[in-house]
C-alpha cells in the first residue's frame, strides 16, 4: 500500500495515540471511524498506542466500538498492560499499592499482580500510579508517599501532564508523579509513552521496521518525538493539545484531524 504524498509514501502501517486523536472524551473525533475501517480494507495493519489507564484493555476496547470505532481488543497496546507485565517481571509477587481510576486494576490482577489498599498487609513494596483523577486525594498521596519513604519503588503508567476532554484541558497525574519522586527522593520507572520501550513493543506486534510505520499523535513530546527517534514517521493532529509552532516543528506532517489522512491513500486497486 502507497500513500500517495510525502512525506508519507513509504508509510506501510500505522500507530494511532487514542486520546485526543480517535476520541475526545466519549465521543469519536469526525472521520476517526471511517479512517480505522478504510485502512482495514487497504490490508494496512494498525494499532493503537495509548496512555490512556483508566480502563483495563477489555472495557477501553468495547467503550471505543460503543463509539462507532472498528476497534478490536488485540489492536491495542495499553500502558496498563505493559506496566502490569512490567511489575509482575520485575518486583515478582511483590504486594502493589495503585493508583488507577476504573477497572484498570483488572490488567494487574490478570497479571498476576497482588494489589493492597491503604491497610492492607503486607505493605505494599511498589507504588503504581496511572489516570487516577478524582482518586489522586492528599490522604493516598501522602499514602504513596509513606511508602517510598519506607523503600517502596515507584512505578508511572505515564508521565501525562494534561490531556483534553470534552470540558477542556485537564491536569493529568504527570505531576503528581514528579511531586511524589522529588518529595521522597526517588526516580520514577515510566512505562508509557514516550518511553522507547513502549514504542518498540508496539514495533514488535505490528512486525512491520519502524521505518515503515508513521505514529498519529496530538502530543509531539509523548508521540511523535520518541516515535520519530526510532526512525518512524511523526504525524500531528489538532484535535487534542495546544499546537503550536514548537510542536510542529516535530512533525513532519501537520492535519487538523486524522479526516484529512485518508484522502492521501491511493485506493486499494492501485
Amino acid at each position: 500500500m502507497v500513500i500517495t504524498d510525502d512525506p508519507l509514501s513509504r508509510v506501510r502501517g500505522f500507530l494511532f495515540d487514542v486520546d485526543g486523536v480517535l476520541r475526545v472524551g466519549a465521543r469519536s473525533v469526525p472521520g476517526a471511524a471511517v479512517l480505522l475501517h478504510g485502512l482495514g480494507t487497504r490490508g494496512i495493519p494498525s494499532r493503537l498506542l495509548t496512555n490512556s489507564t483508566t480502563a483495563s484493555r477489555t472495557t477501553l476496547a468495547a467503550g471505543l466500538r460503543a463509539m462507532g470505532l472498528p476497534v478490536r481488543e488485540e489492536l491495542l497496546i495499553t500502558a496498563s498492560m505493559a506496566t502490569a507485565a512490567y511489575v509482575q517481571r520485575r518486583f515478582p509477587g511483590a504486594p502493589c499499592y495503585l493508583l488507577a481510576k476504573g477497572d484498570a486494576v483488572d490488567d494487574f490482577r490478570a497479571a498476576g499482580v497482588p494489589i493492597v489498599g491503604p491497610d492492607g498487609e503486607p505493605r505494599a513494596k511498589v507504588v503504581v500510579i496511572g489516570g487516577a483523577e478524582d482518586e489522586l486525594t492528599y490522604a493516598r498521596l501522602n499514602h504513596a508517599y509513606r511508602l517510598l519513604l519506607d523503600g517502596a519503588k515507584l512505578v508511572a503508567m505515564h508521565r501525562n501532564t494534561a490531556w483534553r476532554t470534552e470540558e477542556g484541558m485537564t491536569l493529568d497525574s504527570g505531576h503528581f508523579i514528579s511531586a511524589l519522586a522529588a518529595a521522597a527522593g526517588v526516580r520514577a520507572t515510566v512505562i508509557g509513552k514516550p518511553a522507547a520501550a513502549f514504542f518498540r513493543q508496539a514495533i514488535r506486534d505490528i512486525g512491520l521496521p519502524a521505518r515503515d510505520l508513521v505514529m498519529v499523535g496530538d502530543d509531539a513530546r509523548n508521540d511523535l518525538i520518541p516515535a520519530r527517534r526510532l526512525g518512524m514517521l511523526g504525524v500531528l493532529v489538532r484535535t487534542g493539545k495546544p499546537v503550536g509552532p514548537a510542536e510542529e516543528a516535530q512533525a513532519d506532517l501537520v492535519v487538523d484531524s486524522v479526516a484529512e489522512v485518508l484522502p492521501l491513500l491511493r485506493p486499494p486497486t492501485e
